[in-house]
């Protein structure tokens, strides 16, 4: 049997040409992304508001609204109740921090839910919410902080800009995605984040790594014709590598449920953006920065960076 192809063999297709409208797509959908994470904002989930989750698994159908007044009637602030999976599986969220709760709610279920299986049961307050927030805006920043370092040594300058840069936008997009869609917001989704940032970086340096080796080969071809041969050179094991990812990643946001539906969906949106910024946003970025300056030092065989000689 043949193997399948997604992409043909040495395609000739012009990306440069698309540079333009590239970047100022970009630019409008982070900063767009920047209002929305403002207004109206994340729907943080326990994990960062505070607050109790809880899970049931009832032995038959049950009318919402009559699960709601009974956990209102319970004085833990209003409460939240959504049907997911099966129609006998609801979740119940309530917004005031109720640690000792646990007490209360599971009497309650036995007296008005009897034969519910209680699948989860979330109780986080306002100190431990917030130290949660803190470590994962931290573990956001050391990785980020790791990327840095790592194209520091790797490349040129304006290959690490070009990097950097996309980064950024591509976490904006992901951020502006979960404030679209109104995903919960956890510890999962931080994940996601960093699980893309991983992804996006490999993805863009091995474009450009066969960027700088065209140019070490390629002395005299202009660098926009050059971006554009490597682009199509990678685009194959690209689009495949992402195709691979998202096919692994969609049975977590179809069939995942409640606790990691959204670090599926968010995976699956960081790939496709992630994918294609490679292409139209950090290759035009390499080419405005680099080129007045990447050739002449590719000719003398002296890069800047001298770590990157040794690379």
């Amino acid at each position: 049997m043949k193997p399948i192809r997604l992409v043909p063999d040495n395609t000739h297709i012009r990306f440069m040409r698309g540079r333009f409208a590239g970047l100022i797509v970009s630019a409008i959908l982070s900063v767009s992304s920047l209002i929305l994470f403002f207004y109206p904002g994340l729907n943080y989930s326990v994990d960062f508001a505070g607050g109790v989750v809880i899970e049931l698994r009832l032995p038959h159908a049950v009318d919402i609204g009559v699960v709601r007044q009974d956990f209102d009637s319970l004085g833990f602030g209003e409460a939240k109740v959504q049907d997911f999976g099966a129609s006998h599986d609801m979740l119940i969220r309530l917004d005031r921090r109720a640690e000792d709760a646990r007490g209360a709610i599971q009497t309650m279920i036995a007296a008005k839910l009897p034969g519910a299986d209680i699948r989860r049961f979330d109780a986080v307050g306002a100190r431990v919410s917030a130290e949660l927030f803190h470590n994962g805006l931290l573990a956001v920043g050391l990785a980020f902080v790791g990327v840095l370092i790592y194209i520091w040594f790797r490349f040129d300058w304006q290959f690490g800009v070009g990097v950097v840069g996309t980064l950024l936008l591509d976490i904006t997009k992901t951020v502006g995605f979960f404030a679209v869609t109104q995903l919960p917001f956890d510890l999962t989704s931080v994940a996601a984040i960093m699980l893309l940032i991983v992804y996006s970086v490999t993805d863009k340096i091995v474009v450009y790594d066969r960027i700088r080796e065209n140019l070490r080969k390629f002395k005299t071809m202009p660098l926009r014709e050059l971006i554009d041969m490597s682009i199509n050179q990678t685009l194959s094991r690209t689009v495949a590598t992402s195709m691979t990812v998202l096919l692994s990643i969609a049975p977590f946001a179809l069939i995942g449920g409640e606790a990691i539906s959204g670090f599926g969906w968010a995976v699956m949106f960081g790939i496709v953006v992630g994918t294609s910024s490679s292409i139209f946003i950090a290759s035009p970025i390499l080419l405005f920065l680099g080129e007045k300056r990447l050739r002449p030092a590719i000719q003398s065989g002296q890069p800047k960076n001298p770590q990157a000689a040794r690379a």
